[in-house]
């Protein structure tokens, strides 16, 4: 599917600004700040203001397209949404499982902005009572 058509899917006009934001987003593997993108734009030539780039990055949070890392100091991080890594979340009494998000992509990110070390597999055990359970006594 083409970019454009992608975006239209997703409720979001399309213009040639987010279709080269969406671009770049898509041809880095790790993320990237909006400077980043700012200054890629730039460099292709496209007559864009930085003010541009954080509304469609916005935009594309809103959609579910991008998501947005906290770095910490008012830093942020961008990419594009992929399958998402789960993990399940184990009731110490019935057993019950449930899937959740990995919570470990924040500070993955984290981790290779501040060190630049870049995390290639990791083990996360979650365990906890379930909500009938805390409620029996």
């Amino acid at each position: 599917m083409r970019i454009g058509e992608y975006l239209n899917e997703k409720g979001i006009k399309v213009t040639k600004s987010r279709i080269a934001i969406y671009e770049i987003l898509s041809d880095n593997d790790s993320s990237i700040s909006a400077d980043f993108i700012y200054d890629k734009c730039r460099n292709i030539g496209m007559d864009i203001n930085l003010s541009t780039v954080y509304r469609t990055l916005e935009i594309f949070e809103e959609k579910e397209i991008i998501e947005k890392f906290d770095l910490g100091n008012g830093k942020y991080s961008f990419t594009i949404r992929k399958n998402k890594h789960m993990h399940k979340l184990e009731c110490s009494k019935c057993h019950k499982q449930i899937e959740v998000p990995c919570p470990m992509q924040q500070v993955e990110e984290l981790l290779k902005n501040q060190t630049g070390f870049v995390l290639t597999e990791h083990k996360l055990m979650l365990k906890g009572i379930c909500e009938e359970c805390k409620d029996k006594k």
